[in-house]
């Protein structure tokens, strides 16, 4: 007899496979579904549909007028403001300019004013100065008769400048040393008749503004006859090209040319071919 005959075995019976099949089987689905609850739930996609305003040709051309229209009316805009600025500008310079002018004349006037009251008191004191040597010659002239001897005349006939010609004369007399500059009637700077037409002003008496017309006024006087204040002119009366003033003393005053500008000068210097008598 063996002795592990009596031993009970220590393994556990087999089973059938058709058991064990089915025990699997219960397990797997058991297994299977305890997954498939501890698996997180998968999400669906989700779609989502947007839907797209439809832009019919109507509502293109309404948003493009629309714009045409704004973008037209910033530019007129801005041309407003433009044209507008411009505006100011040009009155602000117009202004200055007018101020300018304005300021400029009245120095003119003030410089005018100035020259004036300077010839007045300068043709009283050249008057006085002329009476008192009047006076002296007068006593020579007598002394001389006494003694048997005799004076000359002056070889243009002057007199005496006094009243209207005195201003006339020291007027122009002020103003030598000025400018020449053809078309200027001073204060600083004279043509031939402009010279003239102001000095004769000083007495209130209006001449005309060219040569030819004021050569053409007054008489005809000799020029061995002259006269302080007398026009001189050059040329024919009626077609003289230059003018100036007698101042006495076989000299004159006259704004020459731009390069001797107002000068006074002896009738020899320049000889005149005649002149003309207003006052």
């Amino acid at each position: 007899m063996s002795h592990t005959a009596h031993i009970p075995s220590h393994r556990k019976p087999r089973r059938s496979s058709s058991k064990l099949a089915l025990r699997a089987g219960v397990a797997g689905g058991v297994l299977s579904t305890i997954a498939v609850a501890a698996s997180p739930a998968q999400a669906e996609p989700v779609t989502e549909t947007l839907e797209m305003p439809t832009l019919t040709n109507v509502d293109l051309s309404g948003a493009l007028s629309t714009a045409v229209a704004a973008s037209a009316e910033a530019t007129e805009q801005d041309a407003l403001a433009q044209d507008l600025r411009v505006q100011e500008d040009a009155a602000a310079a117009k202004a200055a300019k007018d101020a300018k002018k304005a300021k400029e004349e009245a120095e003119r006037k003030a410089e005018a004013e100035r020259k004036a009251k300077e010839a007045e008191e300068k043709a009283l004191a050249e008057a006085q100065e002329r009476a008192s040597r009047s006076s002296d010659r007068t006593s020579l002239s007598a002394s001389s008769s006494h003694d048997g001897g005799g004076s000359s005349e002056s070889s243009y006939g002057d007199s005496t400048a006094t009243g209207s010609a005195a201003a006339i004369v020291a007027f122009a007399r002020a103003q030598v040393g000025d400018a020449y500059v053809r078309g200027a009637t001073g204060p600083n700077a004279w043509d031939c008749s402009g010279l003239v037409q102001a000095a004769y002003r000083q007495a209130n008496i209006d001449l005309p503004r060219v040569s030819s017309s004021q050569s053409s006024m007054g008489t005809s006087v000799s020029l061995d006859n002259l006269q302080p204040g007398d026009i001189l002119y050059w040329g024919s009366r009626s077609g003289s090209y230059h003018v100036a003033i007698y101042v006495g003393g076989g000299k004159y005053v006259g704004a020459q040319n731009p390069s001797s500008g107002v000068v006074e000068q002896s009738l020899d210097w320049d000889a005149p071919s005649g002149a003309v008598r207003i006052l």
